[in-house]
């Protein structure tokens, strides 16, 4: 099974990414999959918050590595 399988479908941006908006609307668009995978780490075993933190991290770790745009 592939993993991105079980995420479901991400909105793609309506706005520019100058838009004041653009940020809120990434956000409602990931919350529900940030929640689902927060949730199955729980479940899986993990400590909710170091699961975030762990995101957190991975998620800048990506971005510096510059990753942040894909072309």
């Amino acid at each position: 099974m592939d993993m991105l399988d079980s995420f479901g479908e991400i909105a793609a941006p309506t706005r520019p990414k100058n838009d004041f908006n653009y940020e809120t609307d990434c956000r409602a668009a990931l919350a529900p999959l940030v929640d689902g995978l927060l949730d199955k780490a729980e479940q899986a075993g993990w400590d909710r918050r170091k699961a975030a933190y762990t995101l957190m991290f991975l998620s800048a770790q990506r971005v510096g590595a510059g990753k942040e745009e894909r072309s």
